[in-house]
C-alpha cells in the first residue's frame, strides 16, 4: 500500500510541476497598434478585440498605441465612436508581427432608405523585412487624394514625393541624430525626432476642421498596406 501511494503522490507531483512549467513558458505572441484618425461623431473611440473593450476610458483623434499583445491567429476587431456607424475587421496575426490599424470616418451618401452617414473605415499596415537603415514613411487617411510630402537631409537637401489617400510612400532619411524637418502640401509639420535605424511613419489625418494633422510613431520594420 505504501508502494502505491508513493507512485501516485510521485504522479500528481509531476503532472503539477509540468502544468506550471507549462503556465510559466512564454506564449508566442503578435501584436496590435491603433492610431486612431477619426474626426467626425463625439466622444473617444472605443477599440474592442474579441468582444473585449481594450481601453474603457477609449481613446481621442491622434492617439497612437504601443503594441498590444495577443496569440497569433484571427481577431475580431470593432472600432466605435457616437455619431459614427461603427467599423470591423479581422486581423490574422502571425507571431512577432505587429499589425498597425489605423480607423478613420468616411462618408456614405444618402440612398432612397436613408440619409447620408459616416462609417468607421479601418486602414490595415502590415510590417515587411527590409534591409537596415533609416526611412520616413508617410501614410494618408486625410480626404485628399494626394499629398506633397517632403523631408530635409542633414545638409539641408529635400527630398520630395506624393502619398496617395489609404497608401503609403516612403522617402530616404538621411539624417544620423536630432530633429528633421519635414513638410505636407508645402506646410511645415512637427520636426521627426531620430534615433537609430527604423521606420519612422507619420499618420496623416484630417481634424474635424478638414484640415490636415500629423502623428509620429517609430516602427523597426516597413509597412506596407495592406
Amino acid at each position: 500500500m505504501k508502494t502505491i501511494f508513493k507512485l501516485t503522490l510521485a504522479f500528481l507531483l509531476s503532472a503539477v510541476a509540468l502544468v506550471a512549467q507549462e503556465e510559466g513558458a512564454p506564449q508566442p505572441t503578435g501584436f496590435i497598434r491603433l492610431v486612431n484618425g477619426v474626426a467626425q461623431g463625439t466622444g473617444p473611440v472605443y477599440l474592442t478585440i474579441n468582444g473585449e473593450n481594450i481601453r474603457p476610458s477609449g481613446y481621442k483623434l491622434g492617439d497612437a498605441t504601443g503594441g498590444i499583445g495577443l496569440r497569433p491567429g484571427s481577431h475580431k476587431v470593432t472600432i466605435k465612436r457616437d455619431g459614427v456607424r461603427e467599423g470591423t475587421t479581422t486581423v490574422v496575426l502571425a507571431k512577432d508581427q505587429t499589425v498597425t490599424l489605423i480607423p478613420f470616418a468616411e462618408k456614405v451618401p444618402a440612398s432612397d432608405e436613408e440619409p447620408a452617414y459616416f462609417k468607421i473605415q479601418v486602414l490595415r499596415l502590415k510590417q515587411k523585412n527590409v534591409d537596415s537603415g533609416r526611412v520616413v514613411t508617410f501614410v494618408s487617411v486625410s480626404s485628399n487624394p494626394e499629398l506633397k510630402v517632403e523631408v530635409q537631409a542633414e545638409d539641408g537637401k529635400w527630398s520630395s514625393g506624393f502619398v496617395k489617400r489609404l497608401s503609403v510612400a516612403e522617402l530616404p532619411l538621411n539624417f544620423t541624430q536630432g530633429y528633421a524637418p519635414a513638410k505636407v502640401a508645402g506646410n511645415p509639420i512637427k520636426p521627426i525626432p531620430i534615433g537609430g535605424a527604423g521606420n519612422y511613419v507619420l499618420v496623416l489625418y484630417d481634424d474635424p476642421e478638414e484640415k490636415v494633422q500629423s502623428l509620429y510613431f517609430r516602427d523597426f520594420k516597413f509597412l506596407s498596406a495592406d
